[in-house]
């Protein structure tokens, strides 16, 4: 029996932003959060070419075309996030007004048997196992540097006014995003998440809801719903990913947010829906 994702996901703009510029992908294989960042449309736009440049992985990943060494799945997703800065790059030399524009990257790969990550801004991917969550990607902004540094303390962080502050992304320059492999654990659940959740939302809160809400759509829904409770003033993303037993079936992936709002081409597979 084959090992497959079973996903929930919501997007929504949030209660002060006029236009939602996170953009997301969740299919039986793999999982994005792009939240772009640079005002007017830029944003929007690199958070949804860098969903086109990586969403064709989880097609890829049914077919089985990516499988063992641990290394092809790591050099997939990398070829993917460069293939995503190199069009975010094409797009400002095309218009140099769109210089700064950029976005955040957070991804889930399944295959193999294994579970591979890119991660390079502030979108975070939590694992809940055993009724305990972890938080397995670490932020790259400014705030954290100065927690790892010792200069503040997590109460300081959490007020910081410079927290949502993002020391790395993909802007069409050189960056080094992370990457990690583990194996795939039947029962994991995963949460990508734009900050928009994480910065509202209590880890408390978080890993009392995924726990709470069998069903990953109901839970996805949830967490959004808690955060513009909390008067999330961000945009607020979340995809719920369970690995479980079973095959992938025929229905479409999902697209979200700015993504879905103006679908780039996503290599064939047809025209996924959105939230």
């Amino acid at each position: 029996m084959s090992v497959v994702l079973r996903y929930g996901a919501r997007s929504d703009r949030g209660t002060v932003r006029p236009a939602n510029q996170d953009s997301a992908f969740a299919g039986p294989r793999l999982l994005v959060i792009a939240d772009g960042m640079g005002g007017m449309a830029a944003g929007d736009l690199a958070s949804r070419l860098t969903i086109a440049a990586v969403a064709p992985l989880d097609r890829l990943a049914t077919a089985r075309a990516l499988e063992d060494p641990t290394d092809t799945l790591v050099n997939s997703l990398q070829a993917a996030a460069e293939d995503a800065n190199r069009l975010i790059r094409d797009e400002v030399a095309a218009n140099p007004a769109l210089d700064g524009m950029g976005t955040t990257l957070t991804a889930v790969l399944l295959a193999g048997g294994r579970i591979s990550m890119v991660h390079v801004g502030d979108s975070r991917a939590y694992r809940l196992r055993d009724g305990e969550l972890q938080q397995v990607t670490k932020d790259d902004t400014y705030v954290q540097m100065l927690l790892d540094e010792g200069a503040i303390g997590p109460a300081e962080a959490a007020a910081h006014p410079h927290r949502s502050v993002v020391t790395r992304a993909l802007q069409g320059r050189h960056v080094e995003a992370r990457y990690s492999v583990r194996p795939a654990v039947v029962g994991d659940r995963y949460l990508l998440c734009s900050d928009g959740l994480s910065e509202a939302v209590a880890a408390e809160s978080i890993a009392a809801t995924l726990s709470a809400y069998p069903d990953p759509q109901d839970c996805a829904d949830q967490l959004v719903a808690l955060a513009l409770y909390q008067g999330a003033t961000d945009n607020v993303t979340v995809i719920v990913g369970d690995v479980t037993e079973g095959e992938a079936g025929a229905e479409q992936p999902s697209v979200l947010g700015a993504a879905a709002d103006r679908e780039p081409a996503m290599d064939g597979q047809g025209p996924p829906t959105g939230s």
